[in-house]
């Protein structure tokens, strides 16, 4: 039989059969692919004069080989991980380098409008953080690429893959600053607290600029220390007025904080953007390594006001420092809600680790009599609990409690973790009449 018989015989057979409600070979569904936007998720280390800029719409003006753009997402469990990004070259085509765990691939990308394009494929060996690193080995045009995203699918992502999904309330911001993380201490029972003692030591290396290292908060205010930039340290103390506003200008006359008394040489101003109030800073020079001492007064007083005065002093000093005495309105109470907090207040300084021991607590009741606190209850802020960063814990260590966030590392602290120190039974020794 010719072929032509043939052909001709098989299309009429096809014909005459009737048609199926499926096809022969369903499809395969698409593996569903996870954005990771850059926007919240990138930061650039470059030793170029023009950096590329991270901005809410991803990656531009990347056109040094010096520059590398790191992503950090967390995987909770092993398998494949396919690898792809958003992004478009404005003129010629570009040779990239990804590196994921010690394993680099390089790829050839073009094309002038914004589309997925190909990465490669990895394993990732266990549950945590993982960089994934992209540099620019050759281009033809200005620009290696603008990236909008990165692509994630393979049996390594799931529902619990962790990195800032959008931008929603603002969280590309806040999830480059990194989650925020507190110690909170239970006051003993029957006890009005009118002094609040902690002790805050910053291990070397970890004074990393954006850093607040908050040693006494409190249910209105908080007290502590800051790496402001490379030249420039505070020790800030500030009271939040009652009235609930972000722009200090609008608050009433008989609802802003007065300022009672200020130590030499500190600052003070309204502040906003977080609730507004009194704000109080003595630029000080302070060292990691060294062990600090803050103490804190609060105090009701005539007028429905409660007076909080500030003190400070490094250990190897023996006179304190008055940081500044606020007095805030239609406020009647002794010191409550006591806590410690380490933030990072410098996005761009995210993606860095930083850490802090607190150590030996007390409170002084009315009654004259020094309490130790021993307990504390870690918790964590908004970006932490919508799992969108999960690089932070805190606890217990060489009898002292510690917080630590940001850097991507990937052990965690589950959240409402309470710790219990030994007892050091060291009161502080203090003359408060001399204050």
């Amino acid at each position: 039989m010719s072929f032509l018989i043939r052909t001709y015989l098989l299309s009429v057979l096809l014909a005459s059969q009737p048609m199926l409600s499926t096809p022969l070979f369903p499809a395969v569904p698409a593996p569903t692919v996870l954005p990771v936007p850059l926007g919240g998720n990138s930061w650039v280390t470059s030793s170029a004069e023009n950096e590329p800029s991270i901005t809410q719409e991803g990656l531009t003006n990347w056109t040094s080989p010096a520059s590398r753009v790191t992503t950090y997402v967390r995987f909770d469990r092993s398998g494949t991980l396919a690898l792809s990004a958003m992004l478009r070259v404005p003129a010629g085509k570009s040779r990239l380098r990804v590196t994921l765990l010690g394993q680099a691939k390089e790829v050839e990308v073009e094309g002038q409008a914004f589309t997925s394009q190909a990465l490669g494929q990895w394993i990732i060996p266990q549950a945590g953080y993982v960089p994934i690193v992209l540099e620019g080995i050759s281009k033809t045009g200005a620009v290696y690429a603008d990236v909008r995203e990165l692509g994630i699918s393979g049996e390594a992502v799931d529902e619990r893959t962790c990195f800032v999904r959008n931008n929603e309330g603002n969280f590309f911001y806040w999830g480059r600053r990194g989650p925020s993380v507190h110690l909170r201490y239970p006051i003993p029972g029957g006890v009005d607290a009118e002094w609040f003692y902690n002790e805050v030591t910053v291990p070397k290396g970890n004074d990393v600029i954006g850093s607040y290292f908050m040693a006494n908060g409190f249910g209105e205010g908080y007290f502590g220390m800051q790496v402001n930039s490379p030249t420039e340290r505070r020790i800030l103390f500030s009271v939040w007025s009652p009235f609930h506003t972000d722009d200090p200008s609008k608050i009433p006359a008989d609802q802003k904080i007065l300022l009672a008394r200020k130590g030499t040489d500190v600052t003070t101003n309204d502040f906003g953007n977080e609730g507004s109030g009194g704000q109080s800073y003595l630029r000080y020079n302070w060292q990691a390594g060294q062990t600090y001492q803050f103490l804190l007064h609060g105090q009701p007083i005539d007028g429905g006001y409660t007076q909080y005065t500030a003190y400070f002093k490094p250990t190897s000093e023996p006179t304190w420092r008055l940081i500044a005495s606020f007095k805030r309105p239609k406020t009647t109470t002794y010191l409550k809600s006591l806590y410690s907090f380490l933030e990072n207040f410098t996005p761009e300084t995210g993606n860095l680790q930083r850490e802090v021991n607190f150590g030996n607590q007390w409170v002084r009741g009315t009654d004259g009599q020094w309490h130790e606190l021993t307990n504390a209850q870690f918790t964590a802020d908004n970006t932490a609990r919508k799992t969108y960063r999960m690089d932070y814990a805190g606890g217990l260590r060489q009898n002292q409690f510690f917080l630590r966030n940001c850097g991507f590392f990937s052990s965690y602290t589950p959240i409402s973790t309470s710790f219990s120190r030994p007892p050091q039974r060291k009161p502080p020794t203090i003359d408060l009449d001399k204050l």
